[in-house]
């Protein structure tokens, strides 16, 4: 079962980890991330197999923990459930909401990438997702070819009363304007740890929510 956590986090920096092979490098970047005050970890690694995606997110569940930080797996909510993580990310192959939910409980964080579509948000908060993500909002180097989301989304998806997520292409000089359009929690991975320092480059984010009046 998902460690319990007091409140899933309403607002903040939602750090997403990049394709490493190297375990104890992606360890030591995401410490760096995580003492910088990232709200949450999603567990991303698209070029591993089952056996190394299993082994990263075992690791990371533990310095999650160690930091009182949600680890979100992305697509695989078997895997979560299987590990003890706090929830998963499901994309719109990654299988169905409901089925994820009635797995692995009503404590099981869920959320649903939703691109550009507010119809999509609004099916997923029926089905139980926790938060509902949006983008990309920028060119993203992660997804050269993603859908472009309009910023008018976060405000419209304020209806749902779930947090909402912004993702693609942000930085630390475009986050504001996201964020003081109602995005809650802003997604980052190559801003992040693509950067020479990720503990500043997650400081730089976290100030934008300080410098928003959102």
């Amino acid at each position: 079962m998902p460690l319990h956590l007091p409140l899933w986090p309403r607002r903040g920096l939602y750090a997403i980890t990049p394709d490493d092979a190297d375990t104890s490098r992606l360890l030591a970047r995401v410490s760096l991330v995580l003492e910088a005050g990232a709200s949450v970890l999603q567990y991303r690694n698209k070029a591993a197999g089952a056996e190394l995606r299993r082994e990263q997110a075992e690791v990371l569940l533990q310095l999650c923990r160690a930091h009182g930080v949600p680890l979100i797996v992305n697509d695989d909510w078997r895997l979560a459930g299987e590990i003890g993580a706090h929830g998963a990310h499901l994309g719109g192959d990654d299988g169905d909401l409901r089925d994820a939910r009635r797995s692995l409980g009503d404590d099981a964080i869920l959320g649903a990438s939703c691109y550009d579509d507010l119809d999509r948000a609004r099916r997923a908060a029926d089905a139980g997702a926790s938060y509902v993500a949006f983008g990309a909002f920028h060119p993203s180097g992660t997804k050269p070819g993603a859908r472009r989301a309009g910023i008018g989304l976060l405000r419209d998806s304020a209806a749902f009363d779930l947090p909402r997520v912004a993702i693609g292409g942000i930085t630390p000089a475009n986050a504001g304007a996201l964020i003081a359009a109602g995005a809650d929690l802003i997604a980052v991975i190559g801003g992040l740890f693509d950067a020479d320092d990720p503990h500043a480059a997650a400081l730089a984010y976290l100030e934008c929510f300080k410098d928003s009046h959102a």
